[in-house]
């Protein structure tokens, strides 16, 4: 009797968990979630031995570390193995490489689609925040379409003109009231196209949906000089935009880093890369609190040859040397954060970027009709500079 209750109390509990496994519901998979809002962050001629040298040079672990997901960004433009701010950035917003000195365009002067036309198409609102003119190469590549980028007058009336701004944050207030053809910008911008213009961070009304902060006539001052002008920009625009219904999409450019680097100065370099990574934090826990936006940070190019060796080869004693006044080829890094941050990692051309931040929106990589780059380096020209690139 005992053999014959064993077995059977086997069988039966043999037979309850088949028939538990048949019960079990298939578990459907749950889409990843979405970004409702983008930051992008670009360090103009920021390579990793400049967010290493910040490191190094303040004793700070900085922002960088803390991003789950980094690659690696090949840089190259359509022109040359060097690139320029013009073509880096029209690059990095498009899906396009194009030629040196080229803004918002192809190499055949064609117009590409950018993230920013893509994301107000979208119902999104848009916003720039840079330390240079507004006007300058990497913000211009968001919203003109020039085909040098030192026609700052005809890209400041295109800035003027833009329909798809919400708001915009900068110097170069001398391209918009101090031009050759006498037109006062600012006055058009105020009274004809439904901007308010400010020329300081004090005192905005960060419920208007269409303003610009020109904060100077030329470029903004040195980090040393200006104090917290980038990371209180980055606050006052998230206060604006936070409240865009169907989300928002912010670039943002340590301008400066290159500035520093191009004039192999040092202190100027590490205090801009300081200034920015504080920057970013902002950004960094704007999405950790709200959990629907992406974050992004890379770079045009690299600037400088920065390399940080022991001159006396003892391994004690770090010096920072630069072998170039210019850019060089070096790849750069991404950082990236949030939704769809899992894409941003391996080695990737810049005109990659522009889908990655797209499909973790959950939208397609809406081009503009051309014929999409794959990133092969095109037949080279002579670009269209009249002295070294910037």
């Amino acid at each position: 009797m005992r053999k014959i209750s064993i077995i059977t109390l086997s069988a039966l509990m043999l037979m309850g968990l088949l028939s538990a496994c048949g019960n079990k519901k298939e578990e459907t998979p749950q889409e990843p979630p979405k970004a409702m809002n983008v930051i992008y962050f670009i360090g103009d001629g920021t390579a990793l031995p400049q967010v290493y040298a910040g490191m190094l040079a303040s004793r700070q672990e900085l922002v960088f570390p803390k991003f789950p997901y980094i690659g690696v960004v090949d840089t190259h433009s359509a022109s040359n193995d060097i690139t320029d701010s013009a073509a880096g950035g029209t690059a990095l917003c498009s899906d396009h490489k194009t030629n040196n000195a080229m803004v918002g365009m192809n190499p055949d002067t064609v117009p590409v689609k950018t993230l920013l036309e893509v994301f107000h198409e979208q119902g999104k609102e848009t916003g720039l925040v840079v330390t240079s003119y507004i006007t300058h190469a990497t913000p211009a590549c968001f919203y003109a379409k020039v085909p040098h980028r030192r026609q700052y007058e005809d890209i400041a009336l295109q800035m003027a003109e833009a329909d798809n701004i919400n708001l915009a944050i900068g110097g170069g207030r001398k391209h918009f009231n101090q031009r050759k053809d006498s037109l006062n910008l600012i006055e058009r911008m105020e009274n004809e196209l439904g901007w308010k213009v400010y020329d300081t961070l004090d005192n905005i009304d960060v419920t208007c949906k269409k303003y610009a902060v020109l904060a100077n006539d030329d470029h903004m001052p040195k980090a040393a000089e200006r104090g917290d002008f980038l990371p209180r920009a980055v606050k006052t625009a998230l206060k604006t935009l936070d409240s865009a219904e169907n989300g928002f999409f912010l670039m943002v450019e340590g301008s400066q880093i290159d500035f520093g680097c191009h004039a192999n100065d040092s202190a100027w370099m590490v205090d801009e890369v300081l200034d920015f990574s504080y920057a970013i934090q902002i950004a960094l826990d704007y999405a950790k609190e709200h959990g629907n936006t992406l974050v992004v940070v890379t770079a045009d190019h690299e600037t400088g040859g920065l390399t940080m060796p022991d001159l006396q080869g003892k391994y004690t004693n770090v010096s920072f040397q630069y072998s170039t006044g210019s850019h060089t080829c070096l790849p750069v890094m991404v950082y990236a954060y949030g939704p769809g941050a899992e894409q941003f990692t391996g080695w990737m051309q810049n005109t990659e970027i522009k889908g990655k931040i797209l499909n973790a929106c959950g939208m397609e990589n809406i081009g503009d009709g051309l014929p999409e780059n794959d990133g092969r380096r095109f037949k080279a020209v002579k670009a269209n500079l009249d002295s070294k690139p910037e």
